[in-house]
């Protein structure tokens, strides 16, 4: 624990960003204490910019000094570096990559047509609505009756997840869902990881809070007066 104290660990991330937010989350499962720096993503931080030249996104994570960005990425590297705590990975390789897999799903596919769901319109909103619940769906067939996606431990595909949470109001509301009603499974093990995780209900933000930002950003777009 000592080695921990004498590093140096600095978060540079955006609030509402789930990306951000399964970082926190792996931080936090692992102890690791760090400092955490708000940015702006109209008016971006030269650390930002320096840190992250290639992407120029959030999260990125500076440890001693040395920037590793992309979540997925970044998890992992907490994973390996902070190795005293329970791993958020399986040890199985086929099992690893697997999760691996549905994590990328989840980037490529679920993250962009939810947010289709709020800054789209006709049919290409339509489009998105359907294949949102078919990610879903997809989801929750793969978390089948297992407690967590790993089976009994919190893990790697749970922590890829959960961030969603945060954003189920605006879903449901700009994509006129149910989704209780559609995967009742997974709402089920998203209510269990935030009752269960405090490093999962010490993240997430409120949902109103998250809804207030999805209606500045829908003004915005000129989806609302």
């Amino acid at each position: 624990m000592a080695k921990q104290q004498e590093e140096e660990v600095i978060l540079l991330n955006y609030w509402a960003s789930m990306f951000g937010m399964r970082v926190r989350i792996a931080l936090a499962e692992k102890g690791v204490s760090y400092e955490y720096k708000e940015q702006d993503l109209i008016n971006k931080s030269q650390l930002l910019l320096e840190t992250n030249p290639v992407h120029k996104k959030v999260p990125v994570l500076i440890h001693n000094g040395n920037p590793v960005c992309e979540s997925s990425i970044i998890v992992e590297y907490i994973d390996e570096v902070w190795n005293d705590k329970a791993p958020l990975f399986p040890d199985d390789a086929y099992a690893k990559a697997h999760a691996k897999f549905w994590a990328d799903f989840i980037d490529k596919k679920l993250y962009q047509s939810g947010r289709n769901l709020y800054t789209k319109k006709g049919d290409e909103h339509e489009v998105s609505r359907k294949e949102f619940i078919d990610c879903l769906k997809l989801l929750e067939g793969e978390l089948g009756d297992k407690t967590y996606f790993g089976g009994e431990m919190f893990s790697y595909l749970d922590l890829s997840l959960i961030p969603f949470h945060s954003w189920f109001q605006v879903y449901e509301i700009y994509g006129n869902l149910n989704l209780e009603n559609e995967c009742p499974k997974l709402i089920a093990w998203a209510k269990r990881c935030v009752e269960n995780k405090e490093s999962v209900s010490n993240t997430l933000p409120d949902m109103s809070k998250v809804f207030g930002l999805a209606q500045s950003r829908r003004k915005r777009f000129g989806l609302e007066e």
